[in-house]
């Protein structure tokens, strides 16, 4: 973290003369341009944003795609890791390390992001010679960045430093700021980015920088996390109003919803790196290379009690298109299912981009911020929803807040596994159903894991990190 510090302005730079034609077409920047001349026209200042999104998606096993999904699904119970990898068979027997590199990316590299959109935030409220139309989209998209990083850090580690400017001096040595004041800053930065941003999507149409939509969704999300069901339902509702842009994909066209630019996609990273006729990185390293060598390394959980791949239901269609089979030459041979969301290894033409933001997650949050809030019915009709998509029939009306609950563990099981630590967050937030004080992780995850310990719910703090902050303090469990 502390070399992205110090050279956070030349990043800048940098990042926008390279990467900024591949999201928007304007002319890049001479990379020699100081700060102050980034801020000084609309191109350049855009330029700066779009390089940000550039660098979430320009290399495989980043925060922004790889890590986040696949450590989340391994922490929790939707796929494991074929092979031996030390660095992955941590995750998957949730103990890992603080010196594991993939903690590390995890922390470093969302606030790498955080640092580039506070500088882009006191740039361009610096600037008096940016359009008044720019200049408010790109508060707009920088203040959603920075709560979007602030939200995965906050769920992956608990307490973490709320950085809010570019004060290298001050921010180097930073205590762990509380959870909740670090929600509180979330939601400031989203109600701000909600009232900023546009409701269409800029740089042609294409959905890879966020919208009014993404900032309304991370919102809902925010609320719900945070305990305000009430909001939530307020914030989800105006998502799923937004016909105009968004809209969830009828059950004959499931599998296009991770094509680029779905009607389904409220935030997604296009491809930037694909060489080799790469599309997405999830694509690519999920995806078996061919059907002569089938072999995938990421596979569904096959527990017969507890596996997901036994927790869909008959004829959901999820399970059809969203996941894929090969039996191996074993003796007797057996049969893999792997995640199939991103069909795309490796093809010359880019047809799909990395899934951040969807539709079908306003829908979800609504059912249960409903069902929290005691509204069943309506709460149920939300989850019937998503079932109808998937080809099955609507739910019956839960009896009670729990019992509605655990449709809604059930729903969004199968919907987002593989997608962005969807169920190790969901696992993490929700209370026990068993034991006072637990978490859900204490009820579902021992079964599986033999290791599981209640503190497994907390990434450690990365070692690096711990060495050169005096005052950063580990999480329990890891000393």
């Amino acid at each position: 973290m502390m070399k992205a510090i110090k050279y956070i302005l030349l990043i800048i730079t940098f990042t926008a003369a390279s990467s900024c034609k591949k999201y928007v077409d304007v002319d890049a920047p001479r990379t020699e341009l100081a700060q102050s001349s980034v801020f000084v026209n609309d191109k350049t200042a855009i330029a700066a944003m779009v390089g940000v999104y550039s660098d979430m998606n320009a290399y495989n096993y980043q925060f922004a795609n790889v890590i986040t999904m696949f450590m989340g699904s391994m922490s929790a119970d939707d796929f494991t890791y074929a092979a031996t990898l030390a660095g992955f068979d941590e995750f998957k027997n949730n103990t890992v390390t603080p010196g594991n590199t993939y903690v590390n990316g995890m922390w470093s590299q969302p606030y790498d992001f955080i640092y580039r959109a506070n500088s882009i935030i006191e740039g361009v409220t610096a600037s008096n010679t940016l359009s008044a139309g720019v200049k408010n989209q790109l508060l707009g998209e920088a203040k959603f960045i920075r709560a979007f990083c602030h939200f995965y850090l906050v769920n992956i580690f608990g307490d973490v430093p709320l950085i809010l400017d570019t004060d290298v001096i001050k921010n180097t040595d930073l205590p762990r700021t509380a959870t909740a004041q670090v929600y509180q800053a979330i939601i400031a930065d989203l109600v701000d980015a909600k009232r900023l941003l546009s409701s269409d999507f800029q740089g042609g149409g294409e959905r890879t920088r966020p919208a009014k939509g993404a900032a309304t969704l991370l919102l809902a999300r925010t609320y719900l996390y945070s305990g305000n069901n009430a909001q939530a339902e307020i914030e989800a509702g105006e998502v799923i109003a937004d016909n105009a842009h968004y809209s969830l994909l009828p059950k004959e066209k499931i599998n296009d919803v991770f094509l680029k630019n779905s009607k389904e996609a409220v935030w997604q990273l296009q491809p930037v790196n694909i060489s080799g006729n790469r599309n997405t990185w999830e694509g690519f390293t999920m995806t078996p290379a061919s059907i002569t060598n089938p072999t995938a390394y990421y596979r569904l959980t096959k527990d017969p009690q507890y596996g997901l791949v036994f927790a869909f239901e008959p004829n959901d269609l999820r399970k059809s298109n969203w996941t894929g089979n090969y039996t191996t030459s074993a003796t007797p041979p057996l049969t893999h299912t792997y995640p199939y969301k991103y069909k795309v290894r490796t093809n010359a033409v880019v047809t799909e981009y990395s899934m951040v933001l969807r539709f079908a997650e306003a829908y979800l949050i609504r059912a249960e911020a409903r069902i929290q809030q005691g509204k069943l019915q309506p709460g149920k009709e939300d989850l019937d929803v998503i079932r109808n998509r998937a080809g099955l029939a609507p739910l019956t009306l839960p009896g009670s807040i729990a019992a509605g609950m655990l449709q809604v563990e059930q729903e969004r099981r199968v919907e987002f596994f593989a997608e962005w630590g969807h169920r190790w967050f969901d696992l993490k937030r929700w209370k026990s159903t068993v034991t006072v004080g637990k978490t859900r992780a204490d009820d579902v995850l021992p079964a599986t894991k033999p290791l599981w310990k209640s503190t497994a719910i907390l990434m450690p703090i990365p070692t690096d990190v711990i060495k050169t902050n005096p005052n950063m303090v580990q999480n329990p469990g890891y000393n």
